[in-house]
């Protein structure tokens, strides 16, 4: 009985290990859109300029602060307030939090 629940559980394991990479974000994509869309308000590099104009956070700011890369997704999915509306599928909004994520 318990082989049957160890076979069950290494093929739901491989089941989802097969199917990790194509969720996976497309971190230099997310570099890309970075550029494209936030780099004329964020600072998006892990190297920022030595003196930083008040602003909007930095990435390096986003990635360390408190959300989650779900709250990420939900901010990034309906901006508010001085953000432009973006129009990002989910996929490129993952890939930017994937991206986002490596400013760590």
């Amino acid at each position: 009985m318990q082989s049957r629940f160890a076979g069950f559980y290494l093929f739901l394991s491989v089941i989802l290990s097969a199917a990790a990479p194509a969720a996976a974000a497309n971190v230099p994509r997310g570099a890309q859109l970075a550029q494209q869309w936030c780099a004329s308000c964020h600072v998006i590099s892990s190297n920022p300029p030595a003196a930083i104009q008040q602003g909007p956070p930095s990435f390096h700011t986003i990635a360390q602060g408190p959300l989650t890369a779900d709250q990420l997704h939900a901010f990034l999915s309906h901006p508010h307030g001085a953000m432009p509306d973006l129009a990002l599928s989910r996929s490129e909004i993952d890939d930017l939090i994937g991206y986002i994520g490596t400013q760590r």
